[in-house]
């Protein structure tokens, strides 16, 4: 297939993130900034039939590869709609959520011919579980990536790291890969508006592996030359553990990303200060595939032109994004 969507370095993008709600039943402090938060108005948000058709051109243009997030995507009201008409599209389907509504959808998923989740789950401990996300819905998440594991899903658990939070976890989050096959990834906290964020709070990829070989052997695996995740496996683990550097060791040059808000705004770096509305222009009758490609063109060479890998130099003030909820992550 022809690489349509390519920036001034060479990039193609041919995986494209939608978010369908920047709506959610949890508050996560370093994703939501305030309890109390203003939710986009559902006439500003992208109607299931303008998410399918704006898709669908992007899969004329070369994405082969649609995620879909929040906010927390199962909390829309059409979520199931939406995911069964994308999956007539030719492409592989997934979902980020936080698993809390995964019951409820369990057969839907199978009919849309999911079968690849990314679960995101911070810690192992119920106190803990509401400290970050000011709800009592641990073993309820807990329930559901059993669930999903019990129904053959492939299963990744996304764990945000943080120090003096849940770095003493990140061996218990291993160990659970021994038992069963989930594969935990470890994502260093990344400054986004309104969540905080301090370089001193960050736990690197290498603290991270050095923490892990504290106590087990570390098995380096093959990773797809697009892959935002180092992964690694201990020998005889059932499941595998990754992890991404965002802020030590950024994965910006082979980047093949890009971001739809549920507003219809694209992102072209989970970064960029620019956005481009798709979604007025789009009801107006208009052409957005000129919009597409010169937001395309306009990518910078790395996190959005905001700041460099040297992550300790970096002052969460002077970052200019929205808060992570509203992007979609």
């Amino acid at each position: 297939m022809e690489k349509k969507l390519t920036d001034t370095f060479g990039r193609s993008h041919n995986y494209l993130r939608i978010s369908l709600t920047d709506n959610c039943n949890f508050r996560c402090f370093y994703c939501m900034p305030e309890e109390d938060y203003d939710f986009t108005p559902a006439s500003r948000l992208m109607q299931a039939g303008e998410i399918e058709s704006i898709a669908r051109l992007f899969v004329e243009q070369g994405v082969d590869k649609i995620r879909l997030t929040g906010g927390e995507p199962l909390v829309r009201k059409d979520a199931g709609d939406i995911l069964l008409s994308l999956s007539r599209l030719p492409v592989n389907l997934t979902l980020t959520t936080n698993g809390s509504r995964i019951h409820e959808y369990i057969g839907l998923l199978k009919e849309a011919g999911i079968r690849s989740l990314n679960i995101s789950l911070d810690t192992l401990n119920r106190d803990k579980f509401l400290l970050v996300t000011r709800r009592d819905q641990f073993f309820r998440v807990y329930d559901n990536i059993q669930l999903l594991l019990q129904e053959g899903f492939h299963v990744k658990v996304n764990m945000v790291v943080m120090k003096d939070m849940n770095e003493n976890e990140i061996n218990e989050f291993v160990e659970w890969t021994r038992r069963q096959p989930v594969h935990v990834r470890f994502i260093e906290f990344m400054p986004f508006s309104g969540n905080r964020w301090t370089s001193n709070k960050v736990v690197t990829w290498q603290e991270i592996l050095q923490e892990v070989g504290t106590q087990y052997d570390i098995l380096p695996l093959e990773n797809d030359p697009h892959d935002t995740a180092k992964k690694y496996m201990v020998p005889g683990h059932a499941g595998t553990f990754a992890v991404i550097s965002t802020m030590s060791a950024n994965f910006c040059g082979s980047c093949n990303r890009i971001r739809l808000t549920a507003d219809g705004k694209l992102k072209n770096c989970l970064f960029s200060q620019e956005e481009t509305d798709l979604l007025n222009p789009f009801r107006n009758g208009e052409d957005i595939l000129p919009l597409i490609n010169a937001s395309i063109k306009a990518k910078k060479k790395e996190h959005g032109g905001q700041f460099t890998e040297d992550f300790e130099k970096i002052h969460a003030e002077t970052i200019h994004n929205r808060s992570m909820i509203t992007i979609g992550g």
